[in-house]
């Protein structure tokens, strides 16, 4: 009875493993990548939800265009596992997976036609021709570029190469769409054109995106979660908000916007954690968490858009400073204020067209809610 009872015990809790698994789009178990002496990818793990649209962020050389070929098959990793819909897919082949891959410069055959190339996987599936060219009407439709099937490549724009990309991977109907920084070769316009199209794209297909940039606003404004990545290390994962206004580290508040930094000692924390850090003799008020102390070295971080800056005689509770400039940026104008104990300390307000103008060299009072800096440990 007692080994019966173990076993039932046991294969319950590995049935709820597995339906965990199955829960999950993408699932890696330590998964690293060495090229020679050099580690790309520390031990990565990581899960990936079904229907998410989750981006890897993170600076040049970080490892997450190796992650993400890694997760296509077009790299082997060194260690660890990695399962797509509750399956191994280690030493599979890129056709053999559940993915498909769109690159940042579109990777179209020049001498197909539109429809030719969005053809492609199909025809090497082997699949009747009538399917083949309802699939790629429909894929056509998705990508909004209906009536486009007989142009070549070289006729059309940049963004429409990437639609084109686009549908070519969505026609083989993938686990797993696969985006490697497909935005990054196109203009300012074009870029926020095709976010669009992506996030419209993601909602009506319903599927699983995995998004590779280095763009922090690109990947705040489309992801669901979003994993931020350093020297193959990822070193937060969370919603863009937890991320942008709770970081886990001195990188990724660094990393994430706008901020001014500051380092000093925990000098009072209350039991609400109400507090001051002291920066070179000056008290700055901010929310202290439970793992620092006082006497503890901080690293703080504000953001530029929660510092407000008021002319001195408008009175209240601040620190006093001097305006060095203010420099009108259209949708927001940003001021830098000389501090004497704290330095600089630059402030970014919303343009609503009642802004004060203010004269460099004026007298001014900085303030910040409590609730509006990330006080960190140093080390």
């Amino acid at each position: 009875m007692t080994i019966v009872a173990r076993g039932a015990m046991f294969n319950q809790k590995e049935a709820t493993v597995m339906a965990d698994e199955r829960e999950n789009a993408v699932s890696l178990r330590g998964i690293g990548k060495v090229f020679g002496e050099t580690t790309a990818l520390e031990p990565v793990t990581l899960d990936i939800k079904k229907g998410e649209f989750f981006s890897l962020l993170g600076p040049s050389g970080c490892g997450k265009t190796t992650l993400l070929r890694i997760i296509g098959g077009f790299e082997q990793p060194s260690s660890g596992s990695l399962n797509i819909a509750g399956q191994s897919v280690l030493g599979l082949q890129p056709y053999e997976r559940r993915t498909n891959m769109v690159f940042q410069h579109g990777a179209l055959f020049p001498h197909l036609t539109v429809a030719e190339n969005i053809a492609f996987g199909l025809e090497m599936k082997r699949l009747p021709r009538d399917v083949i060219s309802r699939k790629v009407g429909e894929a056509l439709e998705l990508v909004r570029l209906n009536g486009f099937g007989s142009r070549k490549v070289d006729q059309l724009s940049g963004g429409q190469r990437q639609r084109i990309a686009m549908a070519r991977a969505i026609v083989n109907d993938p686990e797993v769409l696969l985006l490697d920084e497909p935005l990054g070769a196109l203009d300012l316009r074009l870029r926020l054109q095709m976010q669009d199209e992506l996030r419209r794209l993601h909602k009506q297909i319903g599927g699983t995106f995995i998004f590779v940039t280095h763009d922090q606003g690109e990947a705040i404004s489309m992801s669901d979660r979003v994993a931020v990545m350093s020297k193959g290390v990822i070193q937060q994962t969370g919603t863009p908000r937890e991320v942008y206004e709770r970081p886990s580290n001195r990188f990724v508040a660094e990393f994430m916007g706008h901020s001014n930094f500051y380092e000093g000692t925990v000098r009072r924390r209350d039991a609400d954690g109400a507090g001051e850090v002291s920066i070179n003799g000056c008290a700055f008020p901010c929310r202290i968490g439970a793992g620092l102390s006082v006497g503890n070295s901080a690293f703080v971080a504000l953001r530029y858009e929660r510092v407000e800056v008021v002319p001195a005689s408008a009175g209240g509770i601040g620190l006093e400073g001097t305006l060095v400039e203010e420099n009108y940026l259209g949708p927001n104008v940003q001021r830098t204020v000389k501090l004497d104990a704290l330095g600089t300390i630059i402030a970014d307000t919303a343009n609503n067209g009642r802004e004060t103008t203010m004269s460099a060299g004026s007298s001014v009072l900085v303030r910040w809610s409590l609730d509006s800096a990330t006080v960190l440990p140093t080390s």
